[in-house]
């Protein structure tokens, strides 16, 4: 694995734990910790819901990815523009991302799966239905899990020419959170609240930098190869 690819791993790692902690996306986290916490009987068997519910959301990531960069890679016409412009689109998307992250744009609430909706099926599937969890909660997208995966994560997979790690290594981290919470909830530690307060305080801190550097680095792109400027 080269460095180029490590890098990308890592890069995709922390968007998918912005993802994770924004608040949509948060939201979701805190239902499913909800649903193992209430539902799972056993200390043992809510880490393993937390795991099922972590591999659920990685590996519809995985599949998303895979499938939308071979698409895109297997298109002559779309891949050679890509190819030629990718780093002419970046600029903006990056902008835009950023704007997002910072809250100066706004696309509204969260789109996609209810809770609700999902309920009896899951139930039915005991522990098994923190996996589909995992599945239904990551295909929910909001603005900002769609922004990060499909903005960032994808265009960063078709560059580096990873269809599966990249989009691995991004929804094993949107499931971080639940599975760090199950380990708690399972060891018994009783830390589980306050773990969840460091989250919403460092998720603030996070967005922001995260934010402005999309956006620096969006101005820098754009500069260079939109307006042609040896910045």
């Amino acid at each position: 694995m080269n460095s180029e690819l490590s890098a990308g791993i890592v890069y995709a790692f922390w968007l998918g734990i912005l993802t994770s902690i924004s608040p949509c996306p948060l939201a979701t986290n805190l239902a499913a910790v909800s649903y193992i916490g209430q539902r799972i009987d056993s200390q043992k068997r809510v880490l393993l819901a937390g795991a099922l519910y972590t591999a659920g959301r990685a590996a519809t990531y995985t599949i998303l990815g895979y499938v939308i960069v071979k698409s895109m890679s297997s298109l002559p016409l779309l891949s050679h523009f890509l190819q030629k412009y990718m780093n002419i689109v970046l600029g903006p998307v990056l902008v835009v991302v950023g704007m997002i992250l910072l809250d100066l744009i706004s696309l509204g609430s969260g789109w996609g799966i209810r809770a609700e909706k999902v309920k009896g099926p899951v139930d039915r599937a005991g522990i098994w239905g923190a996996g589909m969890l995992g599945i239904l909660f990551a295909l929910s997208f909001c603005p900002t899990s769609a922004a990060l995966f499909f903005g960032s994560a994808i265009p960063l997979a078709f560059s580096l020419e990873s269809s599966t790690l990249i989009p691995l290594s991004y929804g094993v981290a949107t499931g971080l959170p639940v599975l760090i919470l199950s380990g708690l909830l399972s060891a018994g530690t009783g830390k589980a609240a306050r773990f969840f307060d460091k989250v919403a305080a460092f998720q603030k801190w996070a967005r922001t930098v995260t934010g402005i550097l999309f956006i620096l680095i969006g101005l820098y792109l754009s500069l260079v190869h939109i307006f042609c400027l040896g910045v």
